[in-house]
């Protein structure tokens, strides 16, 4: 009898690891609204094969969200990047026959995303903010105080950015979009963040490493980070997200953002096992082996969003 059980028992295992497992997800990420992915400073929504998000739009499309990847000036203001965010939502919203997006926003795409939430929260549902500088970023202001406005050393960093940042919108599409460096690093340093904060309060902390409202004006806001520079052997990125965390004396980061400045609304973790490319599985998937898979945290948040009926 025991074998025989213990036979039935196997035989229901293996042919349950059989079956598709997307059948056992479906509509675990469909969303009432439609998600849209914001890209951070020099970032893009693909170049060929390569996605910013690599490989989260197919994970969270695969179980029932529409997904949507936007493409924004690679370097420039907060303000100036939103307004084209806010474009695009219109543009989104008319095709789907949506009345609201869910916004997902990671590093300079977090106040990037807050903007449009802020000016037209009316067709805002969510925003989420992944690694997002939302208290300002001490790499910037170590940037800016290197090489203030005006130097030789100045002009030489902004020419360059403008540039890389040019070919990177090329590349991805989005050739007609104006770059400006200068006014990235303004509005990603602490001062540039505090003004924007002043203008576009809602879900941030009013203590310096607190979490913020969770819902205002209709918007609900999450956010969560990493809190490990240093994650894989193989990227090539991680030495350098090492070198600028020296940049925080020893405050808690991801490589480019502190885990304080991270926090925006309802804080779901700032402190996993990841740096600030691990955040949206760059370099390509090579990410900390030993921590929950970045694209897992954006299925879990996709549902969070399903449960809440947004």
């Amino acid at each position: 009898m025991k074998t025989t059980l213990t036979r039935l028992v196997a035989s229901f295992l293996l042919a349950l690891s059989l079956l598709p497992v997307s059948s056992f997800a479906a509509g675990y990420t469909q969303t009432k609204y439609p998600i849209v992915l914001v890209h951070g400073l020099l970032g893009f929504d693909n170049i060929g094969p390569v996605e910013y998000f690599y490989g989260i739009p197919s994970a969270l499309r695969a179980d029932g969200a529409r997904v949507y990847t936007v493409q924004v000036s690679a370097a420039n203001s907060t303000e100036v990047r939103g307004e084209q965010l806010l474009t695009q939502v219109k543009q989104i919203l008319a095709a789907t026959g949506a009345a609201k997006v869910n916004l997902m926003g990671h590093s300079h795409g977090g106040p990037t995303a807050r903007y449009v939430a802020g000016v037209r929260p009316d067709l805002v549902a969510s925003v989420t903010s992944i690694g997002g500088v939302n208290r300002g970023s001490t790499v910037a202001d170590v940037l800016l105080g290197v090489a203030p406005a005006g130097t030789l050393s100045n002009a030489v960093i902004v020419s360059i950015t403008n540039g890389l940042s040019t070919i990177i919108n090329f590349l991805s599409g989005g050739s007609g979009l104006s770059q400006n460096s200068l006014a990235a690093a303004k509005s990603l340093s602490t001062t540039g963040s505090l003004q924007f904060n002043q203008r576009f309060p809602d879900g941030v902390p009013t203590s310096a490493c607190g979490e913020g409202a969770y819902s205002v004006r209709g918007v609900a806001y999450y956010s969560w980070s990493g809190a490990q520079p240093y994650t894989h052997v193989l990227d090539i990125a991680d030495p350098a997200l090492a070198l600028t965390a020296l940049a925080f004396k020893g405050a808690k980061n991801d490589g480019l953002v502190s885990s304080c400045s991270s926090r925006l609304g309802k804080v779901i973790r700032d402190d996993y096992a990841m740096n600030h490319l691990d955040e949206v599985n760059q370099t390509v998937g090579l990410v900390n082996l030993f921590e929950t898979n970045p694209v897992t945290l954006f299925r879990q948040q996709a549902n969070r969003l399903k449960n809440q009926g947004l």
